[in-house]
């Protein structure tokens, strides 16, 4: 298709997982939009219908799913329930994520435990849904990382600031971007895509960031600026959308050319 609606994912069935922090509201508001059948899968339920809440008041209408992506069978009940009901499933985007590592020095139980969502739980999620969509012979998979999984920790942006980063976060989007790679050659034989998004750092407006992060972040950007969270949601879009359909095994930042420099 050549025309603007090759972009559009109205009737499409899309899965996201991890949607209710900062990020992850402003990729569900985003793909609520375009008319698509969303729905938003989470351990916490609560958090989930305050989310569907909100939406519905926005005028959007977005599907919930409590699930556990550190089960297995979790996952595959999540499978099951969406295909009786919508009969395909046309996308995911992997969103979720652990943090529990705050320092090099944490006991080694702590690695072991972010490994759990953000690598176990990370591939059981796009086995379970990727062979769903080979089935299919069609599929597009968008994996969030982040542009630390591209390049090492500045630690002079954080100096004199409670702000730390940890060595999980490095490793587990740093493997995301390589897994994703191998995905797509597993699964482009069946017509199925995957691909990552790598946003860089995010300005929240609910708990600002301190001023000095800030200025230093965005002297070492291209545009000058920290990014706002409905920014990422146009690179998803996109390779969720019929008009990335030659697009696999790709990494696309965003992040105001950070990592160009």
């Amino acid at each position: 298709m050549s025309d603007a609606s090759s972009f559009s994912l109205r009737d499409k069935v899309i899965i996201q997982f991890g949607g209710t922090g900062l990020l992850g509201r402003a990729l569900v508001a985003e793909l609520a939009a375009t008319g698509c059948t969303l729905i938003v899968a989470s351990r916490n339920r609560a958090s989930l219908q305050s989310l569907a809440d909100k939406e519905k008041a926005a005028g959007r209408i977005v599907l919930i799913e409590e699930t556990d992506i550190g089960s297995e069978a979790s996952l595959q009940a999540l499978r099951d329930r969406v295909l009786a009901q919508h009969q395909r499933v046309d996308g995911i985007v992997f969103n979720a994520v652990s943090r529990p590592m705050k320092s090099m020095d944490d006991p080694l139980d702590i690695w072991r435990q972010s490994m759990e969502v953000n690598a176990t739980g990370f591939f059981s999620t796009v086995r379970t849904f990727g062979d769903v969509m080979a089935k299919q012979k069609s599929g597009s998979i968008v994996n969030i990382s982040s542009i630390y999984g591209m390049v090492g920790s500045n630690l002079s942006l954080y100096e004199g600031t409670p702000m730390k980063t940890a060595p999980d976060y490095f490793f587990h989007k740093g493997g995301m971007l390589n897994l994703t790679r191998y995905l797509a050659s597993h699964y482009g034989h069946a017509g199925v895509r995957v691909n990552v998004v790598s946003p860089g750092g995010i300005y929240n407006p609910d708990t600002p960031q301190p001023a000095q992060f800030i200025e230093r972040y965005n002297k070492i950007t291209m545009l000058g600026r920290m990014a706002n969270a409905p920014e990422v949601a146009g690179a998803v879009i996109f390779l969720l959308s019929d008009a990335s359909t030659y697009v696999t095994g790709a990494n696309i930042p965003v992040d105001g050319g950070h990592t160009a420099k």
